[in-house]
């Protein structure tokens, strides 16, 4: 078997992604990656340089095009309540393959401690500033934990919902602000 001459960044996170989604975090290694992709550990190395990297540069994957979403709503307005309002908006908007993909990630990776603590920083940092003592910033949390419920309702397969339901849900949510 010949050696490739270049490694495709993407189809070793795609390697990794299918570990972790199959098989579950505890069997993504940097030999399993480069196993399944037919390289050396070395190649896999020269692409991420160690395993929380490449975990790292799959979360960052699986988030560009929410990020995408969130940075043009609050470009607009960076208020605590319109921050939640982009939350729910790029979760709504955030492709649909991807979100399933990322989902299925975050359930086998957050049984780790880092990455649990992680997690629970980008929530906190949703929620930054956000005056629940006010009767639109209640409802702006409200909206938070809706749009959480749907997404992970749906996309850890507790319940189904088909796009139509989707948007209408949405369309509650973003009434409900105000």
């Amino acid at each position: 078997m010949g050696r490739q001459r270049t490694i495709d960044r993407d189809k070793v996170l795609d390697a990794a992604e299918d570990i972790v989604i199959k098989q579950g975090a505890a069997a993504l290694t940097i030999d399993a990656v480069a196993k399944s992709m037919g390289i050396s550990k070395g190649g896999v190395q020269y692409c991420f340089g160690n395993k929380e990297a490449l975990i790292d540069a799959m979360f960052d994957r699986w988030s560009y095009s929410y990020d995408q979403i969130f940075n043009r709503e609050i470009e607009k307005d960076d208020s605590p309540e319109n921050r939640i309002n982009a939350h729910r908006l790029a979760t709504y908007e955030h492709d649909k393959t991807a979100i399933a993909k990322g989902a299925a990630l975050m359930a086998s990776l957050l049984q780790t401690p880092e990455y649990l603590e992680s997690t629970r920083t980008w929530y906190r940092d949703r929620l930054r500033n956000l005056d629940t003592s006010t009767d639109q910033g209640k409802r702006a949390r409200l909206m938070f934990l809706a749009t959480e419920g749907a997404f992970i309702l749906r996309y850890f397969g507790l319940m189904d919902i088909d796009d139509n339901e989707w948007q209408e849900m949405f369309r509650d949510m973003s009434r409900f602000l105000g």
